[in-house]
């Protein structure tokens, strides 16, 4: 159930194009129901504004499959992370229109519109520091894109060669939100961190040599890192990165608007 949806229910029966029972039908399965293999939050976009999404990984097909008929019959689009081959064929089987990203583990049915407060015009950067980081930084460029949010890619950008990342840096620096994926030191998002006036969440990878130990050396190295500000979420979560940044373009649209009616004051 998306606030779209909702309204669109309330306006049908404010005009009588539907009587009150078939209203409370519709509405019967809020805020969440009961199915075989789980119970699903039909209130989750209505309350934060991000819809609930399927994770995949520790779930049978079959489960799977059970969950997300649900979600798509009661909401707009679907998306699944941390889905595997199989899976992701079993999904793709029993549910249309759906679309598997295989390197980003991801798949996803489109929503017919974007999630509500987006501001106009605002885009995130999602940077990645190597080929091997791409898989998480797709994920979350996937994620962004499935919410709505324009995306601009900079790939294989790392500090090795820093030329690189300079070439490019006028566009990333005129992004809303900038996402940085790094692995190995993680020194990325530092650097970045450096350059732009935007809000940076680093996302650490798991590529890296032993003395990485998964990913831990990246974590801890944007925990510490000397750029102030910068936002680090788990190792390999590209998906949360992308949730936080869509909260805050949210947040920026909602500021936006109170400035314009007046109930903010602006600072000199």
């Amino acid at each position: 159930m998306t606030p779209a949806i909702l309204r669109a229910l309330l306006a049908d029966l404010a005009a009588g194009a539907i009587g009150v029972d078939e209203a409370v039908e519709r509405l019967r399965h809020l805020p969440f129901r009961d199915v075989e293999e789980g119970r699903i939050d039909h209130h989750r976009e209505l309350r934060t504004g991000i819809p609930e999404v399927l994770f995949g990984q520790g779930k049978t097909p079959q489960q799977i499959v059970t969950i997300a008929r649900e979600m798509v019959e009661r909401g707009d689009g679907l998306l699944v992370t941390r889905i595997d081959d199989a899976r992701a064929a079993a999904l793709t089987a029993a549910v249309d229109g759906i679309e598997h990203f295989a390197h980003a583990r991801l798949a996803m049915r489109r929503r017919a519109a974007p999630v509500g407060g987006l501001p106009a015009g605002a885009r995130v950067a999602v940077v990645s520091a190597g080929t091997s980081d791409h898989g998480v930084a797709e994920e979350a460029a996937l994620t962004l894109e499935f919410f709505g949010v324009t995306v601009r890619r900079h790939r294989d950008v790392g500090v090795a060669g820093i030329h690189r990342l300079l070439a490019d840096r006028s566009e990333i620096a005129d992004a809303s939100v900038v996402i940085v994926v790094a692995g190995m030191e993680g020194a990325l998002p530092s650097v970045v961190g450096g350059l732009v006036d935007r809000p940076v969440i680093a996302v650490p990878t798991s590529v890296g040599y032993g003395a990485s130990f998964g990913g831990l050396a990246a974590l801890l190295a944007m925990m510490s890192s000397c750029a102030p500000g910068i936002t680090v979420v788990n190792i390999d979560n590209g998906f949360g990165a992308a949730v936080a940044a869509t909260a805050i373009l949210r947040a920026i649209s909602r500021n936006d608007s109170q400035i314009l009616k007046g109930t903010v004051p602006l600072r000199s």
